[in-house]
């Protein structure tokens, strides 16, 4: 029997070219991924409630409502900014040195991080403690690559459908901890009334509480999840070929926490420029021009939800905010989890996707219609090859990460320019129609199955 060699040449997931029986899911592993799923999550949607009134509070817009929206942008771009730098060494990384330690690492990054942000009293310190979560958060990238690294074309779709139960729930409970925990001295008196450390610092307690369950996924990640990874590189061998300047493999002896393929050969990871091949580039195009709507889109949302009425927003506080982006996840959440695997079984991945991201078009148009009525209400508002694994999806993470800088500064800055007299109010609206076309553009390029690209190899 001749055995095929995994490249780039052949698809992003390697798998058996007519498959007859689906492979079960391992859950054993599979649970702690959906577990990883969260923390980058977690951590963003406790903030985003609260950032608006934090960038008010420590006085870097001198009062000036328009810009609240421009720091705030600068502050979630922060994050990406870090995170595009390194996202790609990390996952490169990640196939010489295995998975969990690189997701160790970034498990402690964000929790560290999340208390320092809790402690800060100034914007160049809230961007810094962004900053470093940044540049050491591989979580979600790692659990990506260890689902490719676990899972084969019969499975994928299955354990796909699951990873919108953890974002729900990282959304959800993000959300309420970070709307309902800010300012909790102010909030709840009688518990927290004294507390001198929370009136100092008034949004640690939120921080603090999304840490320490990033702290728990942590440790249940050290105990319990094995390495995907059976080939491992000595660092000095990686320092030797210049950090990733040649590609090494070396094997190891299977070891009883490591998850092994008997069937599988050991291969090379490849260099960045075997990796850019055209499906990659047309994913990862795909992958970035949705990123740079989605996340123009969350980080527009808190700020119009917090900006005054008369300036074009919602006037909400924290806690009604908090509670709105909590109750939209859920929505989310339970729509995709009963609704996506049917219509992609009909329709198809492309097709699935392409309507999705227009329907960012309605979604853009409620912002006005919202402000509208609670203009004319004031109390009314309507809610809108498997050994380059892990460097193929670096790519991806890379591109997704440059669209999440320019996406939140961008927008958030189109914003507070439309908000200024004598600018156009719609500018941000039409800003963000153009980032749903372009999405939508880039969708076209994908094959309407997936498996085309499988069965040509």
């Amino acid at each position: 029997m001749i055995v095929q060699q995994n490249d780039e040449e052949t698809p992003l997931l390697q798998q058996p070219e007519h498959p007859t029986a689906k492979t079960p899911l391992p859950w054993d592993q599979f649970w702690i991924l959906l577990l990883l799923e969260m923390p980058e999550i977690l951590s963003s949607r406790t903030l985003n409630p609260f950032i608006p009134q934090l960038i008010r509070d420590i006085g870097v817009t001198h009062g000036d409502e328009t810009q609240v929206g421009h720091y705030a942008g600068i502050l979630q771009s922060s994050y990406y900014a870090a995170h595009t730098l390194t996202i790609f060494y990390w996952s490169q990384l990640s196939d010489h040195i295995g998975r969990k330690p690189v997701i160790l690492i970034a498990l402690s990054a964000i929790s560290i991080s999340m208390f320092s942000f809790g402690l800060s009293k100034t914007f160049f310190a809230l961007v810094v403690s962004r900053v470093v979560s940044g540049a050491f958060d591989a979580s979600d990238s790692m659990a990506k690559s260890m689902l490719m690294d676990i899972t084969d074309a019969t499975n994928m779709p299955k354990a796909c459908s699951y990873v919108p139960i953890p974002w729900t729930i990282a959304t959800t409970i993000g959300s309420l901890i970070g709307g309902s925990f800010s300012r909790p001295a102010d909030r709840f008196p009688n518990i927290f009334g004294r507390s001198e450390l929370l009136k100092t610092y008034p949004y640690l307690l939120p921080c603090s509480i999304s840490a320490l369950f990033i702290s728990t996924i942590s440790l249940v990640t050290h105990t319990r999840l094995k390495e995907s990874v059976s080939t491992k590189t000595p660092l000095w061998e990686l320092i030797k070929g210049g950090l990733f300047g040649q590609s090494y493999s070396k094997p190891r002896q299977p070891l009883s926490n490591v998850i092994a393929d008997p069937g599988e050969v050991k291969s090379k990871p490849l260099p960045l420029r075997a990796l850019l091949t055209s499906k990659v580039l047309s994913v990862t195009a795909s992958y970035a021009t949705t990123g740079l709507f989605q996340m123009g889109f969350n980080s527009i949302l808190p700020v119009f939800y917090a900006t005054p009425i008369e300036l074009g927003g919602l006037s909400f506080d924290p806690p009604r905010i908090g509670a709105l982006l909590a109750a939209s996840g859920i929505i989310q959440g339970i729509f995709q989890l009963l609704f996506y695997t049917r219509l992609n079984d009909r329709f198809g991945a492309r097709a699935v996707h392409i309507i999705g991201i227009s329907s960012g078009i309605p979604m853009v148009i409620l912002f006005p219609v919202t402000n509208a009525l609670a203009r004319a209400y004031r109390n009314r508002a309507a809610a809108p090859n498997r050994a380059s694994v892990g460097a193929t999806n670096g790519i991806a993470q890379v591109a997704v990460a440059v669209a999440r800088i320019i996406g939140p500064a961008s927008a958030a800055s189109v914003f507070s320019y439309s908000l200024q007299e004598g600018h156009h109010a719609w500018s941000i609206y039409y800003f963000m129609i153009a980032a749903v076309f372009l999405a939508v553009g880039t969708a076209l390029s994908l094959p309407r199955d997936p498996s085309v690209w499988e069965d040509s190899q």
